[in-house]
């Protein structure tokens, strides 16, 4: 048990899980809604989306590489200064993939991870997304390296 209230554990909790729901049915107006101030981190690729004009602008190319991209979250960890949830990520890879300077065409394959992130609060709202997974499997699973 964290130095934070059960009502604050709970009231962040229900914003996390708001959050993930609102990025399943593409209701991003909503999802921005949950953040005091946008932020993604995306520890493998090392990629920081910053504002909401930026977080945006990752709704927009992640879904369209994968526009069935989904969460389903199995654990909810509590800090003094967030939520830790591990869940499984899933989606089709339907558009094409930037990678860099490389876009990678289609593969049709489908992909599902486990992942965890990190969200951070504030008073009023998440401060910060901070996402690992483990981007070899999902590049395994989409056929574009060996072992998938």
């Amino acid at each position: 048990m964290t130095g934070v209230s059960e009502v604050v554990r709970t009231w962040r909790e229900e914003v996390v899980r708001d959050h993930m729901e609102s990025e399943n049915v593409h209701e991003f107006d909503r999802t921005i809604e949950t953040f005091t101030h946008p932020r993604y981190e995306l520890i493998p690729s090392g990629t920081v989306f910053e504002g909401e004009e930026e977080v945006r602008k990752y709704y927009e190319i992640s879904r369209a590489s994968f526009p069935d991209q989904r969460n389903e979250p199995i654990e909810f960890h509590h800090t003094d200064d967030g939520v830790l949830v591990e869940f499984w990520l899933m989606g089709t890879h339907k558009g094409p993939l930037k990678l860099g300077g490389t876009e990678i065409p289609p593969t049709g394959k489908d992909f599902r991870i486990r992942m965890a992130a990190l969200f951070t609060f504030d008073d009023d709202g998440i401060t910060n997304e901070r996402v690992w997974y483990d981007q070899l499997s999902v590049m395994q699973q989409l056929g574009l390296l060996p072992g998938g």
